[in-house]
């Protein structure tokens, strides 16, 4: 299966927080990353709002043209606005997707993966409710096999492994998140990873675990887009992906 990249386009939101402005737009990022090469647009949609705000994302949704991504943390006021945006209601004919994760007010950004193993009866439930409006999901999850295990239930085709822990560590990582890739495949549900990926640690993880198909990226985009753009930030990663 072909590599992808999705580029979260939180960032562009967060400048545009810092003034209360119109501007940047993440819509508009969006569209650039796209034109780039961008195989999925994500972001994430906090109970703070630090970023993206409720009205971005209908107009995310009818914009995108490949698939939008939204992560938000399974409370019923997230699944609500899933629901309304991507469900039923959906007039664009794409399917998208909701990726599931955890959420603390307090941090900076996500903090480690869901664990399904304790919250997997509420995890199936929110899953049904979202699979049951045309929604695909996933789960973001550490690179450990009892997650891997307890994430195989109906609903879910894919898992998005934490990388945070492999951009402090590096290799000293990998062996642990090919484990988990290769876990995932052999339970048929596609590999995603994500958080804290730049271009100078996806090269190896790209070279020593095929088993993963999607690459969520976004913070280091848009601050490398500062010096070079955004357009040549994801040409860049692209053609890293696709070796």
């Amino acid at each position: 299966m072909p590599r992808r990249l999705g580029v979260n386009i939180d960032h562009v939101a967060t400048l545009r927080q810092a003034r209360r402005a119109s501007y940047p737009d993440p819509v508009a990022a969006a569209m650039v990353a796209e034109m780039a090469g961008a195989d999925q647009i994500t972001c994430h949609i906090r109970s703070d709002r630090r970023h993206i705000q409720d009205a971005d994302l209908p107009r995310l949704r009818d914009a995108v043209q490949t698939q939008l991504n939204v992560e938000m943390a399974a409370t019923d006021e997230m699944i609500a606005i899933a629901l309304e945006v991507l469900g039923g209601r959906n007039h664009t004919g794409r399917q998208h997707r909701v990726t599931l994760v955890p959420e603390r007010p307090e941090e900076i950004t996500t903090e480690g993966g869901l664990d399904v193993v304790t919250h997997r009866n509420l995890l199936m439930e929110t899953t049904k409710k979202l699979v049951d409006a045309g929604i695909l999901v996933s789960l973001f999850i550490d690179p450990e096999e009892a997650q891997v295990e307890a994430s195989h239930f109906e609903g879910i085709d894919m898992i998005e492994l934490n990388t945070a822990k492999y951009a402090e560590d590096g290799i000293a990582d990998i062996e642990r998140i090919i484990e988990a890739g290769q876990a995932a495949m052999h339970r048929d549900i596609e590999v995603a990873a994500g958080h804290g990926l730049t271009h100078h640690n996806l090269p190896l993880l790209v070279e020593e675990v095929p088993e993963i198909t999607e690459y969520n990226i976004g913070h280091s985009i848009i601050g490398r887009a500062v010096f070079v753009g955004l357009d040549t930030a994801v040409r860049d990663l692209c053609a890293m992906i696709q070796g």
